[in-house]
């Protein structure tokens, strides 16, 4: 079973900066593609950055181009996001998704998510 647990959300004023954390559990840490979406509410999630397996390439939202980071350890099994620079529009639910290939197939797992308010 595997487990994603994401953490440092809060409430912050425009302009500063959080880093969120994700830690997964299991085995499929360091064969997975990280990703991390976001959901305001009554909104599709959608996607704000991507981490390949090794951290070497990234990609990134057109709206947090600049100013979020992904990275991971995965001597830790752990993603981060570093958002820099934060605005209004960046509130919501933040999580952390794993994509992994097995046997040609691909599980999909998901965090709780972790909210995230940005205040003007």
């Amino acid at each position: 079973q595997v487990q994603l647990l994401e953490s440092g959300g809060g409430l912050v004023q425009a302009g500063g900066s959080l880093r969120l954390s994700c830690v997964s559990s299991g085995s499929i840490f360091s064969r997975s593609t990280m990703g991390w979406y976001r959901q305001i509410l009554g909104k599709q999630r959608e996607l704000v950055a991507r981490i390949s397996i090794g951290g070497v390439s990234t990609s990134y939202a057109d709206s947090v181009k600049g100013r979020f980071t992904a990275s991971r350890d995965n001597a830790k099994n752990t993603v981060f996001l570093q958002m820099n620079s934060l605005k209004p529009e960046d509130t919501a639910v933040y999580y952390c998704n794993a994509v992994v290939i097995r046997g040609g197939l691909s599980d999909t797992y998901w965090g709780q998510g972790t909210q995230v308010t940005v205040s003007s």
